[in-house]
């Protein structure tokens, strides 16, 4: 039967997040089991490397949010279904599922969402543009705590017909394996951002946004700075402002003022993140919302660096806390800022013996194989 299967994953864009990684290794898992893979999607940075030969591409406009772009797009996604036979549509985000929705219940064909975030909702219009991510034949949870956010925000679009289960999202633990990295590219690397590697270099990546916790951060190295009463460290906040020039401004003023711009670099963008967690000692996630998965924190553990998380959201499933990895209390700089200490003065055993349960603890949980073959498994199942 799986020979017969022909999945259809639409995303607004292909980028580098957590969706759009997901898609992209769904897409080539799926013919190296004897499915037929598709992606509709707007654009984006992943689709040069997309294996043509194995991955059929269609170019729609799906990121509009525009009511009468989302119409005509689920014409044309029937027409694709149709012409295609597509066996199963899988929905990655609200605006193209309800044209998947639509296109759907046109072709009577099997309808799959994933729901990756804790979508902001104000009203009750709001809410039910949201409820697309739970009418479909089988709804996925990126992770235990999206999976209460669902049942708590939701039930009552929730149909208990309808299947309803967590898949963890999983990383390429092959790609993110310290072993790997070469001494001349981190060399290269650290040239680069002009940083020399006597001091503990501490790592925060991620857009810059309120919500990721660049200012707490800030604010934490300067206690950290304070506390130790000399410059212990290095830290490199990474990540491009995406059009929010005010914000970088904010945290560049606030880096002078605590008189830190000899000890923070600001860095917009790094093609290999493999390598940037390998050039770094301790990788911060600091947000003071909750993650949907916190991408960050399973891909420093699968590179044998020491997680330091907030406590909340994905990050509690994540980290196993003073295992894998260190929490501190989410939003609280005084919090971080004692748990960066206790990082930065860590003994070297201690620190390898964290790091390598890190990369087990990935390995074994959230490997991108498993991922992949939990998501097949129930595509079958849903076909059958």
């Amino acid at each position: 039967m799986s020979s017969n299967i022909k999945v259809l994953q639409v995303i607004p864009k292909l980028g580098y997040g957590g969706a759009e990684t997901g898609c992209y290794d769904i897409a080539h898992y799926l013919p190296e089991n004897d499915c037929q893979s598709f992606i509709v999607t707007s654009g984006g940075e992943l689709i040069k490397f997309i294996n043509k030969e194995k991955v059929k591409l269609i170019r729609l406009p799906v990121h509009s949010k525009n009511p009468l772009l989302i119409f005509l797009n689920s014409i044309f996604l029937a027409a694709i279904i149709l012409f295609f036979n597509i066996s199963i549509v899988h929905a990655r985000s609200r605006a193209p599922a309800w044209s998947c929705w639509l296109a759907t219940k046109i072709t009577n064909r099997k309808f799959v969402t994933t729901f990756h975030g804790t979508y902001n909702f104000s009203g009750k219009l709001k809410k039910f543009y949201n409820s697309v991510m739970v009418r479909s034949d089988l709804i996925i949870a990126g992770s235990n705590f999206i999976f209460s956010h669902i049942k708590e925000n939701y039930s009552e679009f929730l149909n208990p017909k309808k299947k309803f289960l967590v898949i963890f999202r999983g990383i390429n633990v092959d790609y993110f394996d310290s072993s790997t990295k070469l001494e001349i590219d981190e060399k290269n690397l650290l040239n680069e951002w002009e940083i020399d590697k006597e001091k503990k270099i501490i790592l925060l990546p991620g857009r810059l946004t309120s919500w990721k916790g660049q200012e707490m951060f800030i604010e934490s190295l300067n206690l950290v700075k304070i506390e130790l009463g000399y410059e212990a460290f290095h830290a490199v906040i990474l990540g491009n402002d995406q059009g929010r020039d005010l914000y970088k401004k904010k945290l560049i003023r606030l880096t002078e003022q605590y008189r830190l711009t000899n000890q923070i670099k600001f860095i917009d963008h790094c093609k290999d993140m493999a390598l940037a967690y390998k050039v770094s000692d301790i990788v911060i996630s600091a947000s003071i919302e909750p993650e949907a998965f916190g991408r960050v924190a399973v891909e420093a553990q699968s590179m044998e660096k020491l997680i330091i998380a907030s406590n909340i959201g994905g990050s509690n499933e994540t980290i196993i806390n003073e295992k894998t990895g260190l929490l501190f209390e989410a939003g609280d700089p005084n919090s971080l800022s004692k748990k960066i200490i206790r990082a930065i003065t860590m003994d070297d055993n201690s620190y390898k013996i964290m790091g390598k349960e890190g990369r087990k603890n990935i390995t074994k949980k959230f490997n991108v194989e498993k991922m992949c073959f939990s998501t097949y498994s129930e595509y079958k199942r849903l076909v059958n």
